[in-house]
């Protein structure tokens, strides 16, 4: 343990009225029957361009980047009150891609010529910036990097495919995790219009979008290094334990709403001539649900707190709170499943949506058994 003392988990006025708004135009303007449009229709881009250029009208987009780069310069924190409300219905619009993956990079690894040229676009939703480091036969280990980095006159040619690519068909810039040594890897910012760069459009069952980058001799010099050479692996831990939060708070979000959904709908269906919810059954694992929720809010803000005010905490809380997160999604979903009852696995009913979200984000940056040793091995167990 670290000995600093316990983080507020409270929201001030500004942050329960960011919170508030942000419910509020979220659930007017993007419920979560959208991801079955966007499905059915086979959208190209898979999100509402629209709706992301209002968000960041509201200066969502910008909140945690520094107002140099024309961000409202506030803190993680203030970033994960609209994260939360943004996973209550399960948007698609690449808020981990480039807010909690591209932007965190280039926020801790960034050379100021890069924070310069992106930042500005990313607060004013003008530009998308992914991160490539999933490869085939990785499962999601990002250590495992087959993609190589090779030395040329002017700099890099990398050769290799990247898996998994959130945002990777609509990115203005991609940044991929490559070899550059037998004991290191780099991390490296492509423009996807280079030549040598091949992307392939995937399809998820979450909703959210993805895409096969193949890199054939792709030229890059030095200024594409993000962070240092050789030393993306521990640049890459430093995102992937703040993206993981950001991630956390989305979950926590779609779990309140799938409980809540499930607590509406047990009030209003009947069965024997009254509501299914004066079941005992249903009342104990209802209750059940509600501890876990309760719990899970407190780690995730706890975490969401570190990040801005105690950096050596973010480790232990961000493995904590995305094992916690995790299993909390995937109990709540699945319960909302079974007291939905038939129509709960129908397509037509929305719930479906929550466990799919929850399958997918069970294994992002991290299954919960990994953050639990994690967890353990920050503590010397």
């Amino acid at each position: 343990m670290s000995g600093h003392t316990a983080p507020s988990l409270l929201l001030n006025d500004e942050q329960k009225m960011l919170s508030k708004t942000a419910h509020e135009f979220i659930r007017d303007h993007a419920p979560a029957s959208r991801i079955r449009t966007f499905r059915d229709s086979k959208d190209e881009t898979g999100f509402s361009r629209e709706l992301w250029s209002e968000m960041a009208d509201l200066g969502w987009l910008g909140l945690q980047i520094p107002e140099q780069y024309d961000g409202l310069g506030l803190g993680f924190f203030d970033l994960c009150v609209v994260l939360e409300q943004s996973g209550r219905e399960l948007m698609p619009e690449p808020f981990v891609s480039t807010l909690l993956l591209g932007t965190q990079a280039l926020l801790l690894g960034g050379t100021e010529a890069q924070k310069e040229a992106l930042l500005p676009g990313i607060a004013a939703g003008e530009t998308l910036v992914t991160v490539g480091y999933e490869e085939s036969g990785s499962h999601g280990d990002a250590s495992k990097v087959s993609m190589a980095a090779r030395k040329s006159v002017d700099g890099f040619e990398l050769s290799g495919e990247k898996m998994q690519v959130l945002d990777g068909h609509l990115a203005g810039r991609i940044i991929v995790s490559a070899a550059t040594s037998e004991s290191g890897y780099t991390l490296f910012l492509l423009d996807p219009a280079q030549s040598g760069v091949t992307i392939t459009r995937q399809s998820r069952i979450d909703g959210l979008n993805a895409a096969i980058v193949r890199l054939e001799s792709v030229s890059v010099t030095g200024e594409a290094i993000v962070g240092e050479l050789d030393c993306g692996g521990p640049l890459l831990q430093l995102v992937f334990d703040r993206a993981a939060v950001g991630l956390s708070a989305q979950m926590l979000g779609a779990s309140e709403q799938a409980f809540a959904d499930t607590i509406e709908y047990i009030k209003e269906r009947e069965q024997f001539g009254v509501p299914i919810g004066s079941f005992q059954a249903l009342q104990h694992r209802a209750v059940s649900v509600y501890t876990e929720l309760a719990l899970t809010r407190s780690v995730v803000l706890a975490a969401a707190r570190a990040i801005d005010e105690v950096p050596d905490d973010v480790p232990r809380l961000a493995s904590l709170a995305k094992a916690m997160a995790s299993e909390t999604f995937m109990h709540a979903a699945q319960e909302a499943i079974q007291m939905h009852g038939g129509i709960g696995v129908t397509d037509e009913h929305d719930i479906g949506f929550y466990i799919k979200r929850a399958q997918a984000t069970y294994m992002t940056f991290g299954k919960p058994s990994e953050h639990r040793q994690r967890w353990a091995e920050l503590h010397g167990y």
